[in-house]
C-alpha cells in the first residue's frame, strides 16, 4: 500500500511539472570550455575536478517532496522538469526523480549519482556536488561522471511539526551542469 501510495505521489508529481511537448525537445550542448552559466561563484568544495569538460546546463523546475518519520521531515523524493539552459523556448529535456537519477526525455539516456560534497544556503536546499554511479544509454546523459546542483531556490523542508505519514512537495528551482570525461 505505502509503495502504491509513492509511485502515485511519485507518478503525480512528475506529471504536474512535466507539461510541455517531451518527445520534440533536444538537449542543449554546451562547449567543453564553456562555463557554466549560473551568475554565481561556484563554491570550492562543489568545483568538478580537472580531467572532465561541462556537457549540458539545463535549468529544473520542480519538488522537493518529504514525509513525516519519527516526527520529523525527511526528504523522499525530487521530481522535476529539465529544460535546456539554451533554449529559449525552454522545452523540457529531461526528467529528475528519486535515485537521484536524470533521464532524458529525447534520447532515454540516464545517469545515477551520490552526492560526494554540498555547500549550504540559506533558506534554500543546498547546492551539491554529485559524482555518477551509472549511466544507461548512447545520448545526452552517456559517461556523464558528474553534476552539480547550483542556483537553488526554495525545496526547503518544512518547520512545522508533523505526525503520522504527513507527505508535503515544496517547490524548488536549480541550475543542473553535468560533466563528462575530457577523453
Amino acid at each position: 500500500m505505502k509503495l502504491a501510495k509513492r509511485l502515485i505521489l511519485t507518478t503525480t508529481a512528475l506529471a504536474a511539472v512535466t507539461a510541455g511537448t517531451l518527445l520534440s525537445a533536444t538537449v542543449g550542448q554546451a562547449t567543453p570550455s564553456q562555463p557554466a552559466r549560473t551568475g554565481v561563484e561556484i563554491p570550492a568544495a562543489l568545483k568538478v575536478p580537472d580531467g572532465n569538460r561541462l556537457s549540458g546546463v539545463f535549468s529544473a523546475e520542480g519538488v522537493q517532496t518529504y514525509t513525516c518519520t519519527d516526527g520529523a521531515w525527511k526528504l523522499l523524493e525530487p521530481a522535476a522538469t529539465l529544460s535546456a539552459k539554451n533554449d529559449r523556448s525552454q522545452r523540457p529535456v529531461a526528467l529528475h526523480s528519486r535515485g537521484p537519477v536524470w533521464v532524458s526525455t529525447v534520447d532515454g539516456s540516464a545517469v545515477t549519482a551520490a552526492a560526494v560534497a554540498t555547500s549550504p544556503k540559506t533558506g534554500t536546499i543546498p547546492e551539491l556536488l554529485l559524482k555518477s554511479t551509472a549511466t544507461r544509454g548512447t545520448g545526452a546523459f552517456a559517461d556523464v561522471s558528474y553534476i552539480q546542483r547550483l542556483n537553488t531556490r526554495g525545496g526547503v523542508a518544512p518547520t512545522t511539526a508533523c505526525t503520522g505519514t504527513d507527505q508535503v512537495s515544496v517547490p524548488y528551482s536549480a541550475t543542473y551542469t553535468f560533466y563528462k570525461p575530457a577523453n
